[in-house]
């Protein structure tokens, strides 16, 4: 019994993933870790998927095991540094948290910069592969970078339809770049990994948050919310990386299946997948009767107007954290986000 339950104290949390039409027991256990419930689709859509595609391309010889939120290695502010230990061979996090741990990344998450996931995550994937990132992910194999949807504006009891109404609102931050853009829209951004947004609106310790229908919806903060404000005012950025001693240390073949399904491949997959995570979002919301509200063009252009000092502010502030050229990050940002939008939503405009 007690051999039993030291066994089922080891697994929790943890997802095998093996491709189940082949028999052979696999030669190599990869473990990633990332820090949602094991229902997400960081798990369901893209982990588990990408795990059976390896185990797949690789005849058997890997399986990858998952580790999520409810186990000992699934805290938001611990991913990328498991993966630098060796304590986890690769991880999806999310760049805000720690903050200013990937300061030339965050300019992916400047205002009103990225509105579609497709183009937000091919646009940092892009600056990485440009080399323009800098040292960002030095310590690492980067399997890939990208973004969510253009994020919304949650509340409790205070509708927003004009930034006046944002003045005083305690809401929870994903990032410091977001945190910026609160303050400058008169807001107070509060910084509190998923897990603790539930209690803290329950609480009223916070009146609402920045974040994805996504997210709302993975921890039912729709039950708690009456209003969303879709002003798509900002994105963040998430990484997948694994650790370059373990990824060296595979067999030639296993890190050519890594290479061949991450990456260019990877990274478009995201627009697809968000957009079916937000749908189930805003769905949620709507069955709960909440009020959405929808920011046109003209407003949000007006917005997006009004927090150009902040960027500014927040550009030259990146040179102290290393970054050499932000703004050039930023401009070249500017012009692959357009780029990509015109490419994949041109009959949006």
């Amino acid at each position: 019994m007690k051999l039993r339950k030291t066994l089922i104290g080891l697994l929790a949390g943890a997802t095998i993933l093996t491709s189940a039409g082949i028999a052979q027991a696999a030669e190599i256990t990869l473990k990633v870790s990332h820090y949602l419930p094991p229902s997400h689709g960081f798990q369901k859509d893209f982990l588990e998927n990408w795990g059976k595609e390896l185990s797949e391309k690789t005849n058997g010889k890997v399986e990858v095991k998952v580790f999520d939120a409810t186990s000992a290695f699934g805290k938001i502010d611990r991913q990328a540094d498991q993966v630098r230990a060796g304590v986890m061979d690769m991880a999806v996090g999310l760049n805000g948290i720690p903050r200013d741990r990937y300061p030339a990344a965050s300019v992916i998450e400047m205002p009103f910069l990225v509105k579609y996931a497709d183009s937000g995550s091919e646009t940092l994937w892009q600056l990485y592969k440009e080399g323009l990132l800098g040292s960002d992910y030095n310590d690492f194999k980067v399997l890939g970078l990208f973004t969510h949807e253009g994020g919304l504006i949650h509340t409790l009891d205070t509708p927003v339809r004009s930034l006046e109404d944002l003045k005083g609102l305690r809401l929870r931050t994903p990032s410091p770049a977001v945190s910026a853009m609160l303050e400058s829209f008169g807001a107070s951004p509060v910084g509190l990994p998923p897990s603790a947004i539930y209690e803290n609106l329950q609480k009223g310790n916070i009146e609402g948050l920045v974040t994805t229908w996504d997210l709302v919806n993975a921890v039912k903060a729709n039950e708690l919310l009456k209003y969303h404000t879709d002003a798509a005012a900002y994105t963040a950025g998430f990484y997948f990386v694994m650790n370059q001693k373990k990824y060296d240390s595979l067999p030639e073949d296993v890190r050519a299946a890594i290479d061949e399904i991450s990456g260019d491949t990877l990274v478009g997959k995201f627009g697809d997948w968000w957009n079916k995570w937000e749908a189930a979002g805003k769905a949620n919301a709507q069955k709960h009767g909440n009020e959405i509200i929808e920011i046109d063009d003209a407003t949000r252009a007006k917005w997006q107007a009004s927090v150009q000092p902040m960027i500014t502010e927040y550009l030259a502030g990146l040179k102290d954290k290393g970054v050499t050229d932000p703004d050039a990050i930023y401009n070249r940002a500017q012009e692959l986000v357009a780029e990509f939008d015109a490419k994949y939503h041109a009959g949006n405009k």
